[in-house]
């Protein structure tokens, strides 16, 4: 099971919305060199509502390739039609991906049963371990603990990235769900508690720019070291906020951007960052120490 850090990476882009592969590589080497724990493709942060089939399955495609076996890398297959989730799962499953991150169905809010019966008929078909992720705020949809454990019983589900904020949760997923299924914070600003409260580690926004740091902090949370997970934490907290100033992840893309790691392509609907909020992006950056050119 993996342990710590993984990133839920932005896809970079050019001007024109097209898919940058140039600086993908760079953020591959980015993420290797930081001991990342693991690349989460095609995800909510990778713009993967806007990506076409084919883009999505070369792009998963082509991270694989950059990884070369480096880092595990999970492909965001994930949507809001069992039948649309289990196509591009398929499309991709002969890559050596570590596994599937699939979202709840957003939109259409299923009831409890509808959710265990649209991740089960899904699992009985892919031979690769699924990352259930629930993510209410963005979705309409509460994955409650007891449809996750009932879940949990599939020998192919075997973890969950858990973006609800709410740590309490943990204490009851790891008492229904068992010590070797995974659970991920997707939640940056929470994510230290959940980790000292029983979790394995995050998928994370945070991590994009300060992947090193995100890493350590993860680590000495699950040594049980709350104080110095709490030291490492610190200087990430406005990370954590302003990275959610605007809706993820434009923040996140412009701050790369400021880095020099991307362009600033983002896709319709969404829009680059506001020139008010720049500033304020900025000083977070500044202010958890990362390297701006």
């Amino acid at each position: 099971m993996l342990q710590g850090s993984l990133v839920a990476l932005v896809t970079p882009m050019h001007a024109d919305g097209g898919v940058d592969e140039r600086a993908l590589a760079g953020l591959v080497e980015f993420h290797v060199e930081a001991e990342t724990a693991g690349l989460v493709i095609a995800g909510t942060t990778g713009e993967s509502a806007t990506l076409k089939r084919d883009e999505h399955i070369a792009l998963i495609a082509r991270s694989v390739e950059l990884a070369d076996g480096r880092i595990p890398v999970f492909a965001g297959t994930g949507s809001n039609s069992t039948a649309q989730t289990l196509d591009l799962s398929l499309a991709v499953s002969s890559l050596d991906v570590a596994g599937f991150l699939l979202v709840t169905p957003y939109y259409n809010k299923p009831t409890q049963e509808g959710l265990y019966r649209h991740f089960t008929t899904i699992a009985d078909t892919l031979e690769r371990p699924v990352m259930l992720y629930n993510v209410p705020g963005r979705t309409a949809v509460d994955m409650q603990p007891e449809t996750v454990a009932r879940l949990a019983e599939h020998p192919h589900i075997t973890s969950l990235k858990e973006a609800s904020g709410e740590v309490a949760r943990v204490a009851r997923l790891r008492e229904l769900c068992g010590e070797d299924f995974g659970l991920y914070s997707g939640d940056d600003a929470t994510t230290r508690e959940f980790i000292l409260a029983g979790g394995n580690g995050v998928v994370s926004v945070t991590a994009n720019v300060a992947p090193a740091m995100m890493q350590r902090m993860c680590m000495a949370a699950l040594a049980g070291d709350a104080e110095h997970a709490a030291a490492l934490d610190k200087p990430l907290a406005g990370l954590h906020e302003k990275l959610f100033v605007e809706a993820n992840p434009i923040p996140v893309k412009w701050a790369l951007e400021r880095m020099g790691l991307i362009n600033g392509g983002v896709r319709l609907p969404l829009t680059r960052l506001s020139e008010a909020a720049r500033p304020i992006v900025e000083q977070a950056l500044r202010d958890a120490g990362v390297t701006l050119p």
